[in-house]
């Protein structure tokens, strides 16, 4: 999920969905957010142990617009200066439908998955590979292509 900033942004981020520690997780897991990915936003729980729960984080970080997690692990040669959180879109939904290494025992890693969304009341879906490396000992995001 690269959502690079293609254009200038004219106006303010809009705010961020209500999701609070006690909500259900936006990943998918059944857990509550605090708990689950919000630990990995706020730093409070470390790092991510696996690339799969980097991308659940990270997709996490897109619904609630954290853009200083986003930032934070995406791996310095392909971060962008900003991330540009599109008003219109509103996440709706994370299904992880494979993962190649990434763990604790591997230095990269690959998660695909399908990322559902509504823009301006029209319903998509975004099919990602995403790479992930170690860096520095934290599994960051590279980039990813689209299977479709």
């Amino acid at each position: 999920m690269s959502r690079r900033k293609t254009r200038p942004r004219t106006s303010p981020a809009p705010a961020a969905p209500a999701v609070t520690a006690a909500s259900p997780c936006p990943c998918g897991l059944d857990a509550a957010y605090g708990a689950c990915c919000g630990r990995f936003h706020s730093g409070t729980g470390g790092t991510a142990p696996t690339a799969e729960l980097l991308m659940r984080s990270r997709y996490s970080a897109f619904v609630v617009r954290d853009e200083a997690y986003l930032l934070r692990t995406w791996a310095p040669e392909t971060r962008p200066d900003e991330v540009d959180f599109d008003s219109g879109t509103r996440w709706a939904g994370l299904e992880i439908e494979g993962a190649t290494e990434g763990t604790a025992f591997h230095r990269h890693g690959t998660v695909t998955f399908t990322a559902r969304y509504v823009h301006d009341g029209e319903a998509g879906s975004l099919h990602e590979r995403s790479r992930f490396v170690r860096h520095e000992g934290a599994w960051v995001y590279v980039d990813g292509d689209f299977p479709d």
